[in-house]
């Protein structure tokens, strides 16, 4: 995750950093291991995770670079947070289990959530890695939050830094509904409702998805390019596909509604069908039940 909130939160940011860091060296907890690539801080039960980061980061490194043939040229810092409390005092955001400062060039990661189903380390950190690269060639004020996002999952294989129901797709309810947030309203952040920031992640995906289906995975590289170059991601994107940008997004979002049935919608609400039908069912068997035993008594003959 990078976002732009992090400018508004920058001086509580860094406050919590300094406490947080200062306290863990005070108590003898707060450990360091690096390479020539990559250095790592955690609290001294973590070295485990400490080590496998340094495993990991030449191998996440080297996909990152081979994917976007860019070289990341600085050492990044890894910050690996013990719980879920003093993560979420620095990143702010309940939905979140990493993120990127590019200006620091520093990964910050809960390490609590690393151990726990979709989540996995080395996906974490190549997709906040592909922040740090993509930022190291492309001005903050020139790239769209949605691009920025949709990019790094793309290169992730996935979200990989927010928590969700995997049994949930709110991309298909809003394709269904025809109810998008279009990218324009992406460019800065992310909505504060946690339903249209989840969507907005997965719009994100979605769109750079289907821009390397349909036109192959040099247009990626051919924008990125572009924008290099100073010109914006709307305008880098109709140069790349020869398609005005507001018609290439109304076709994703067509492309979209065609693969989003009813059997597709009423799947994503499967549990809660079949819990409600369970519930009719026994209701229901409930009131034959009355029936028939009022019915039985009703037929008695009384006695003389």
């Amino acid at each position: 995750m990078y976002t732009n909130i992090f400018k508004a939160i920058r001086p509580i940011f860094f406050i919590t950093l300094f406490v947080l860091l200062a306290c863990s060296a005070e108590a003898g907890e707060l450990q360091s291991l690096q390479t020539g690539d990559v250095e790592v801080f955690f609290d001294a039960s973590l070295k485990p995770a400490a080590k496998e980061v340094l495993h990991l980061y030449p191998i996440v490194r080297e996909d990152i670079e081979s994917l976007f043939a860019w070289q990341l040229h600085s050492k990044p810092s890894v910050l690996l947070i013990k719980t879920r409390k003093d993560f979420l005092k620095m990143a702010g955001d309940s939905l979140v289990v990493a993120f990127a400062v590019p200006q620091k060039n520093l990964i910050v990661i809960d390490h609590s959530k690393m151990i726990k189903h979709p989540f996995s380390l080395a996906t974490t950190l190549k997709h906040e890695l592909a922040h740090l690269l993509l930022h190291q060639y492309i001005r903050a004020d020139n790239f769209p939050r949605w691009l920025d996002e949709g990019l790094s999952q793309w290169a992730s294989d996935g979200i990989g830094e927010v928590i969700r129901d995997p049994k949930s797709s709110l991309l298909n309810r809003a394709a269904f509904s025809r109810k998008f947030i279009r990218l324009r309203e992406l460019e800065q952040d992310f909505p504060p409702d946690k339903s249209a920031r989840l969507l907005a992640y997965e719009e994100s995906k979605s769109f750079v998805t289907y821009l390397a289906a349909r036109f192959g995975r040099e247009i990626i590289f051919k924008v990125l390019n572009q924008m290099v170059t100073g010109l914006s991601a709307e305008a880098a994107i109709q140069k790349a596909s020869l398609i005005p940008f507001e018609t290439l997004e109304k076709e994703w979002q067509h492309s979209l509604r065609k693969k989003t049935t009813w059997f597709a919608l009423l799947s994503y609400y499967l549990y809660e069908i079949l819990f409600t039908l369970m519930a009719f069912i026994t209701v229901y068997a409930f009131i034959r039940r009355r029936i028939k035993k009022k019915a039985y008594w009703d037929d008695e003959p009384e006695n003389a």
